[in-house]
């Protein structure tokens, strides 16, 4: 979905820096993987390919932070009004 978005934040030295990767299309999303020691952060398309990657050394990571495109619930979408189905039986 447009508006993935991951943030890293890595130590370099006697700073810290901080990067963004951002699924800058509709229909793309942005994956996150640790692997061998490094961490992979990945804009991929809707049908599986790879568009950018950005890779860092997992002991140099301070932070992941993941943040995610708000997703409308399913019940909003249904016009559900948020009622049980049923009424409790006992009253």
């Amino acid at each position: 979905m447009k508006g993935d978005r991951v943030e890293i934040v890595v130590d370099a030295g006697d700073t810290t820096r901080t990067y963004e990767v951002v699924a800058s299309r509709a229909g793309r999303r942005v994956e996150t993987a640790v692997r061998r020691g490094v961490v992979e952060v990945s804009e991929v398309t809707r049908s599986g390919t790879v568009v950018r990657t950005a890779r860092f050394m997992a002991n140099r990571v301070l932070a992941l932070v993941e943040q995610p495109v708000p997703r409308e619930d399913s019940s909003e979408k249904s016009g559900h009004s948020g009622r049980p189905l049923r009424e409790d039986p006992e009253t």
